[in-house]
């Protein structure tokens, strides 16, 4: 059974939230900004570093947790409540950091990223893909396949991983490197041979802390440009990176490759109240993006650029 929070603290953690994010309401259609979708509070949701919109099941999001947790994967309504876990079997979890929807031959995927590498050390990196399942319920699942990938110059970590599907592309940002670097590997190649991610560009745009800033808080000036989720857009045309601290949206013009998209100037925006920000994703119809982070109770956002 889930462990919720009590119905009145659930209430106060509410209001506090409404408060801390500058008192964001429900949006209007059409209108621009945050709006407070939800509340995470199941206690088996404390740890989501990662999040997508189904293609399958309208008003559902899949998540993740991180390392240190088990092998599952997590059926959410937009509104914070758990539907549905799943045990995905067949795979070791390392450090499961990011996960993104896709849709490929009329079947719609998911790909779990485990990329985590926050010591470095990592020789080796998987990533996990899996058909949407028809029913939400309690079951088990395996992947459709696996990708296991290495990089070009050495270990680095990695929490932001989107899929192209139209151009059969996955993209790859580190976290920790300044400037964020990108990465692409294929979505469904041949063999199962270890793979090595292709550097395809650097993030341009990725707001730097003022000397205020680092003169107030050095730790956390300095973490607030580091990625920690990305997005394709279903139409294929917007990169969305999130770091701790703001949204960036990278467009891409028809025939441009994303080395390219990434290196001209993104719109940015400043997130609503959301400590330690780590999942992000897309909604299904493109109109608007989900935003959560690794703690509870934590709220849910719904973002629309």
């Amino acid at each position: 059974m889930p462990r919720y929070v009590p119905l009145p603290l659930r209430a106060v953690v509410l209001a506090a939230a409404l408060v801390a994010a500058g008192g964001c309401a429900r949006q209007k259609p059409g209108e621009s900004g945050s709006s407070l979708n939800g509340m995470l509070v199941d206690g088996q949701l404390d740890e989501i570093s990662g999040l997508a919109a189904s293609r399958r099941h309208r008003g559902v999001l899949w998540m993740i947790d991180d390392g240190g947790n088990p092998e599952r994967l997590f059926a959410v309504a937009t509104d914070g409540e758990r539907r549905a876990t799943y045990r995905v079997e067949g795979v070791t979890k390392t450090d499961w950091e990011d996960i993104a929807s896709f849709r490929l031959d009329g079947r719609d995927y998911l790909l779990i990223a485990d990329t985590g590498d926050n010591g470095g050390l990592r020789r080796s990196l998987q990533l996990h893909v899996i058909e949407e399942p028809t029913k939400l319920e309690n079951a088990r699942l395996r992947p459709a396949w696996s990708i296991a990938f290495r990089w070009p110059d050495g270990a680095r970590d990695c929490e932001a991983v989107a899929v192209d599907a139209a151009n059969g592309r996955i993209l790859l940002i580190s976290k920790k490197r300044q400037p964020p670097e990108l990465f692409t590997l294929p979505l469904r190649p041949r063999g199962t041979e270890l793979l090595t991610a292709q550097r395809t560009g650097e993030l341009a745009g990725v707001p730097e802390p003022s000397a205020e800033q680092l003169k107030q808080n050095p730790r956390g000036a300095r973490l607030q440009g580091q990625v920690t989720a990305a997005d394709v857009s279903p139409d294929g045309r917007t990169l969305a990176v999130m770091t701790y601290r703001y949204l960036l949206l990278y467009p891409r013009q028809t025939g441009q490759g994303w080395g390219s998209a990434v290196a001209g100037k993104p719109k940015v925006i400043a997130l609503p109240w959301l400590p330690q920000a780590e999942a992000l994703g897309w909604s299904a119809d493109g109109r608007a993006l989900y935003a959560t982070g690794e703690f509870v109770p934590a709220p849910l956002y719904r973002i629309t650029p």
